[in-house]
């Protein structure tokens, strides 16, 4: 790809607090492009009065990454926006945060790529389950019509054009990128519907405590939870063109800190072989660099991804040729979050959707 791109960009980070923030801020804080213009850290609204934070207190992980030693989180101000003419703004808030702040950054000319779900859907029964309120619902729904699904595998070119895009959920990331190449080539029976088996680390639920993560609950434990009803439902459903009746999705408790394992379940509508299926991956994913095919009998492994910014994707195939198991692995807070945000902010500034990610 010819280098046409942006030669500064001004980047905002506004909720860096959390898991997802830190991995965010420390691959900024060591992206190529950016090296002489860091970006900003900022806390919530209205905090006005509050001390600057450093950045290295918050996250002492950073220490030694460039200017990470002398960057604090500030009180969010977009008047501060402004003064730092901000060209990128990053979201790493509550969904009804982002919700109520992207149409003022919109405004102002500043792009967002949001890592909430508060843009991530479009049907209006699919993001029920966030329970958003709008200020202004018409404005809203205008907005809400022009975000662009942040999948760069799946919407590159809308991506590199969006005012807005909204970062995939991390379940949803391993599940949609594993099915994406069976469905386009229409290979799947979706009258024997699909079953989709997730496992992920302690960490895709946040800081926040709750019961279910504390440590005596957590460890040497394996559980299910929001069957029927988890919120990554409805990406999986919008993103694969799907009915709920067609795809069964049941997310699950790793006793680990990250890493999302994905077993995936279809019956084909022909008989197939390995080599089929095995093209049909290659071809689809031939100009995603982040994302792995293995050769199939190899399936990945938590351990193969965790703290890269790939996905992995296996597979096997039944003797019958009919049944076949998916396996798509990747790190939870890296390529099912931050490093996807990264590779979307490369598309929307004309940079090699890999630059800082490998």
């Amino acid at each position: 790809m010819p280098d046409t791109g942006l030669t500064s960009l001004r980047t905002a980070v506004a909720g860096v607090s959390g898991y997802t923030g830190g991995e965010l801020a420390r691959l900024l804080l060591r992206h190529p492009r950016l090296a002489n213009t860091p970006p900003i850290f900022l806390g919530r609204l209205g905090e006005a009065d509050a001390q600057p934070v450093a950045l290295t207190s918050l996250h002492p992980q950073l220490s030694g990454l460039p200017h990470a030693d002398e960057l604090s989180v500030m009180a969010f101000d977009w008047k501060q926006l402004q003064r730092e003419s901000i060209d990128i703004l990053f979201l790493a808030t509550p969904h009804e945060q982002s919700r109520a702040w992207v149409p003022e950054a919109l405004e102002q000319g500043i792009r967002v790529i949001d890592l909430s779900g508060a843009w991530r859907l479009h049907s209006e029964g699919n993001r029920a389950v966030y329970k958003l309120e709008d200020a202004d619902p018409a404005l809203a729904a205008t907005l809400q019509a022009e975000a662009v699904y942040g999948s760069p595998e799946l919407h590159g070119p809308a991506i590199a054009h969006a005012r807005l895009v909204a970062n995939p959920g991390c379940y949803a990331t391993s599940i949609i990128l594993a099915l994406a190449p069976l469905l386009r080539a229409n290979l799947v029976d979706l009258d024997c519907g699909i079953i989709c088996d997730a496992k992920s680390g302690v960490s895709g639920a946040g800081k926040s405590l709750v019961p279910a993560n504390h440590f005596m609950q957590a460890a040497d434990n394996l559980s299910a939870y929001a069957v029927f009803g988890h919120r990554h439902t409805g990406e999986l459903l919008e993103q694969l063109n799907l009915t709920s009746e067609q795809i069964q999705f049941t997310p699950h408790l790793l006793p680990i800190p990250r890493g999302i394992l994905s077993t995936i379940y279809v019956r084909l509508n022909e008989r197939a072989d390995t080599a089929e299926i095995q093209s049909c991956f290659d071809d689809f994913y031939a100009d995603a660099p982040l994302v792995r095919v293995r050769r199939s009998p190899q399936l990945p492994q938590i351990q193969h991804v965790v703290r890269t910014n790939f996905c992995d994707l296996g597979f096997q195939l039944a003797p019958d040729g009919r049944r076949l198991v998916v396996v798509s692995c990747l790190d939870n807070l890296l390529k099912g979050a931050s490093s996807q945000a990264v590779q979307n902010m490369n598309l929307m500034a004309r940079w090699h959707e890999v630059e800082g990610l490998l």
